[in-house]
């Protein structure tokens, strides 16, 4: 897809911007005029990601910040902190933090279970929760807010009941919170990756990567830009219409 200006002029936050597909939404919407702020666990990470954005266009700035996403304090200071330096909100919001502890049903520790519901499912909440509240307060005419599910919230993956519940769960809180926003003018929409080449799954063995492949339609892995380039579109004002919705982008996996 080619890289337009359909974003000049917005401020655009991406929650796991630091790596992964986070990192490639930040290069996209950048690329697009957006100024962003790159949030990640790692500020180290999120600079980084910084530090490889395009600054092409007249008051095009960017920021890097620390947030862990599971705390309702420091997604509050996250929030205070962009709008203290660019005097508004976010009117473009992508949740992209999340994280894996995998395990068959039988073996899961409790705490893994929890790690992952706090940072994919109650992260994705409080991010949502901050970004509305303060588009809402300033009277914002419009937000976009997109959240990254998974394929795997649809359709189950073996080792994976936390993150699987916890991306059903992201999926279900954007419906509900498109049905609320809406009235405000803000859209949320949700994007399920389906095996899409990242950091989490480089520790995965290439055997392993064979079979997956094998059960892809388009017969490969996605790219993070692949997933990157639909999450502008749900940024844009080429989607004012579109709400509530869940696109998957997954070579055609588990489709009807």
């Amino acid at each position: 897809m080619a890289a337009s200006t359909r974003l000049t002029s917005r401020l655009a936050l991406v929650t796991g911007g630091g790596s992964g597909i986070g990192r490639a939404v930040c290069q996209r919407l950048a690329s697009e005029g957006a100024s962003v702020v790159v949030a990640d666990i790692s500020h180290e990470s999120a600079t980084e990601t910084v530090g490889r954005l395009p600054r092409d266009l007249r008051g095009q700035g960017h920021m890097a910040a620390a947030v862990d996403v599971s705390s309702k304090e420091s997604v509050k200071k996250l929030l205070t902190g962009v709008q203290t330096r660019y005097f508004q909100p976010p009117s473009v919001c992508v949740n992209a933090a999340g994280v894996t502890q995998d395990d068959f049903l039988l073996n899961m520790e409790e705490e893994h279970f929890d790690k992952v519901l706090l940072v994919n499912l109650k992260g994705s909440f409080l991010v949502l929760q901050a970004v509305a509240q303060a588009l809402v307060a300033c009277g914002a005419p419009k937000g976009s807010i997109v959240t990254v599910g998974s394929i795997v919230g649809k359709v189950g993956n073996i080792g994976q009941a936390n993150y699987s519940a916890s991306k059903a769960g992201v999926e279900g809180l954007t419906r509900t919170a498109a049905k609320e926003l809406s009235r405000f003018g803000i859209r949320c929409n949700c994007v399920l990756p389906g095996f899409i080449s990242t950091p989490m799954t480089d520790k995965v063995p290439e055997r392993v990567i064979s079979k997956m492949e094998l059960l892809v339609p388009l017969g490969r892995m996605g790219e993070p830009a692949e997933v990157a380039d639909v999450c502008a579109f749900l940024a844009s004002d080429d989607a004012a219409y579109i709400t509530g919705a869940s696109v998957e982008v997954t070579g055609g996996l588990f489709m009807g």
